[in-house]
C-alpha cells in the first residue's frame, strides 16, 4: 500500500477523489440511510467529518459517478437520475447581530436558484425556501435532496446575547417546517449539526425527521475505526505507537461499545508525527468551564455522570443540561450504556487521554487565581511526585490554596463548597496526564481517587474538617482497607489522606502512610 495524500481541512469529496487523499468510505452507511427512509438528523462534536458526509450525498444526488468508482455504494446507485440539492450552511457569519440569520439564508437560497436557472420569489425565508423546492422539482422534474449543515450554529453562536439567540432559533423553527410542507418535492432531508435541540423547540413542525445520533447501527457513520487506522492509513503508522495512538486519541462512542476517533486529531497525528492536544486546541472550552464552575459540578464528577435519551437531547437557549452540553460538544462520551427495568441510561466518560488531560487544564485555569503560572507549578508537582517527596506536595499544595487572594474566594461561590478542594488535586494530576481514577468501587466502599504513576499507588481521601469532624481522612482509608484491591499489582501503595478547612481556605492536614 502506498503512501497518500493527507486530506486535513479538506470537506469535499471531489478533491480527496480526484487529488489521491486518503479516505475512508462511508458510502455504506449512505446505502444503509436510504433503505430506512427520507428524513434525518446527525448530531456530532465539531471536526468529526459530518461535512464531509454532506458534501459525499450532494455528490452521490447529482450523480457524479467517477467519483464513486470502487466505493460502497457504486454499484447500488441509479447513475442515470440526478435529482437536484439544496444545502445549506451556517458555518460562518455573525449570527449575534440581529436580522443576520434572515439575510444569510436569503443568500445562500438565492445562489442555489441562480446556479439552476429558477426564479426566486417571496421575501420571507420559510416561503422562499419552500417555493424555492417547488420549483426544483418542476423544473428536472426530479425531487429534491435538503442537506443542512451546522443548523444549530445561529444558536450557538449567539447564547450570551439570549434575545438574538431565541429570534434565530424561532426563525429556523419556521424555516424547517418548511421542508416538511414540501414532502412532495422532497427525495432526501440530512440535517447536522453539534447540539441536539429538543422537537419542541426547534422542529416542532418537522415531526417526521428520524434522529440517529444514538443509533448503534450508525455509531461510526463519523469518525474513523480503529480498522480504518489499520488499512486505509496502514503507511501511517510506522514510527507511531499504536497502543499510545489509541490511548490519545480513541474511544468516542455513541453505542457504548463501538469507538472512534476524531479525524483531525489522526490526520494532524500523522502530519506532525507529535502527540498533542490537535482536536481540543482547536476550540475554546470557556464557556463550557465556566458553565461547570457556576453549577457548581466538580472535575471528579465528570467521570461519573449518568445520562437518559431524554436527557442527552436536552439542549435549549434557556435551558442546557449539564451533561447534554458535555456530551454533544464532545467532552463527555458513553462508556456504558445499561437497561433498567426498561429505561436505558448512559454512563458518561471522558473519551480519551487529549480529553480527559486537556479539559482538567482548563477547569484548573478556572480553579485557580493564575493560570500564568500553572506551567512552573506543573513542572515541580510532576518532579514532587516521582521523588515521593510528601513533605513537598503538601507545601506545593498550601501554596496554590494560600496564593488565591482573599477577593477571589469573595467572588467566586464555588470556593467554598466540598468537591472546589478535591477538584484542584484532582485537575492537577489529571492535566498532568497521569493514570487518575474516581470513585473507584471495592467491596469496602468508594475511594476518591487513585493515582498511578511511576510505580507506584497513590490512594486519597478528602475530607472536610468542618463537615466531617469525628473521623479522619487516614482513618477512613484504613478502616475501609482500599489499598486491598491493588495489592496484586506488586506496586508500593501510599495512603493519602487530605482533610481540608473552609474556614482557614486551606490544608488543614495532610498525612501519608506506606500500606
Amino acid at each position: 500500500m502506498t503512501r497518500r495524500r493527507l486530506p486535513i481541512g479538506i470537506q469535499t469529496l471531489r478533491k480527496i477523489r480526484e487529488q489521491n487523499h486518503y479516505y475512508v468510505d462511508k458510502t455504506g452507511y449512505i446505502r444503509a440511510l436510504l433503505e430506512e427512509g427520507s428524513y434525518f438528523f446527525l448530531s456530532r462534536p465539531r471536526r468529526f467529518g459530518k461535512s464531509l458526509f454532506l458534501d459525499t450525498l450532494k455528490e452521490l444526488f447529482e450523480g457524479n459517478e467517477p467519483l464513486f468508482m470502487d466505493l460502497d455504494i457504486h454499484d447500488h446507485w441509479d447513475w442515470s437520475v440526478r435529482h437536484p440539492v439544496v444545502r445549506l450552511s451556517f458555518g460562518g457569519g455573525n449570527f449575534k447581530e440581529p436580522g443576520y440569520l434572515h439575510a444569510n439564508l436569503m443568500a445562500q437560497l438565492d445562489a442555489v436558484a441562480e446556479e439552476a436557472d429558477v426564479v426566486a420569489r417571496y421575501d420571507t425565508g420559510p416561503e422562499r425556501f419552500g417555493d424555492l423546492l417547488r420549483a426544483l422539482h418542476q423544473e428536472t422534474g426530479q425531487s429534491v435532496a435538503v442537506l443542512v449543515d451546522e443548523y444549530d450554529k445561529p444558536i450557538l453562536d449567539a447564547l450570551d446575547v439570549p434575545g438574538v439567540a431565541r429570534a434565530n432559533r424561532d426563525y429556523l423553527r419556521g424555516v424547517y417546517a418548511a421542508i416538511k410542507d414540501s414532502d412532495s418535492h422532497i427525495r432526501f432531508v440530512f440535517l447536522t449539526g453539534v447540539s441536539k435541540f429538543s422537537k419542541v423547540s426547534l422542529f416542532s413542525g418537522l415531526n417526521n425527521l428520524k434522529d440517529i445520533t444514538l443509533d448503534p447501527r450508525h455509531s461510526s457513520i463519523c469518525g474513523y475505526t480503529d480498522a480504518d487506522l489499520d488499512t486505509v492509513f496502514g503507511p501511517e503508522l510506522p514510527g507511531l505507537d499504536r497502543n499510545q495512538i489509541r490511548d490519545w486519541y480513541n474511544g468516542y462512542s455513541w453505542s457504548g461499545t463501538e469507538k472512534v476517533y476524531n479525524p483531525f486529531d489522526i490526520l494532524l497525528l500523522f502530519d506532525s508525527r507529535k502527540f498533542k492536544a490537535h482536536w481540543f486546541e482547536t476550540g475554546s472550552p470557556s464557556f463550557l468551564v465556566e458553565t461547570l464552575l457556576n453549577r457548581r459540578v466538580g472535575s471528579l464528577a465528570l467521570e461519573e455522570m449518568i445520562g437518559t435519551d431524554g436527557l442527552l437531547s436536552k439542549f435549549d437557549v434557556d435551558e442546557i443540561a449539564t451533561e447534554a452540553l458535555l456530551f454533544q460538544t464532545g467532552y463527555l462520551t458513553i462508556t456504558e450504556e445499561m437497561n433498567l427495568g426498561g429505561k436505558t441510561l448512559y454512563r458518561l466518560g471522558y473519551p480519551n487521554r487529549e480529553v480527559k488531560q486537556s479539559l482538567n487544564e482548563h477547569l484548573l485555569h478556572g480553579l485557580g487565581p493564575d493560570p500564568s503560572r500553572q506551567g512552573a507549578h506543573d513542572i515541580r508537582l510532576y518532579e514532587l511526585l516521582t521523588a515521593n517527596d510528601f513533605a513537598g506536595l503538601e507545601a506545593q499544595f498550601r501554596a496554590f490554596f494560600a496564593g488565591i487572594p482573599y477577593e477571589w474566594h469573595m467572588n467566586n461561590d464555588i470556593a467554598n463548597y466540598e468537591g472546589y478542594y478535591a477538584s484542584v488535586f484532582y485537575s492537577w494530576f489529571a492535566a498532568l496526564g497521569l493514570d487518575t481514577t474516581v470513585e473507584d468501587s471495592s467491596s469496602h466502599g468508594r475511594l476518591d481517587m487513585a493515582v498511578r504513576f511511576n510505580g507506584n499507588v497513590y490512594l486519597f481521601e478528602f475530607k472536610v474538617v468542618e463537615l466531617s469532624p469525628k473521623s479522619t481522612a487516614m482513618a477512613q482509608l484504613k478502616e475501609r482497607r482500599y489499598a486491598e484491591k491493588y495489592r496484586g499489582l506488586d506496586e508500593p501503595i501510599w495512603l493519602v489522606g487530605v482533610e481540608f478547612s473552609q474556614k482557614a481556605r486551606n490544608l488543614a492536614s495532610f498525612d501519608v502512610e506506606r500500606a
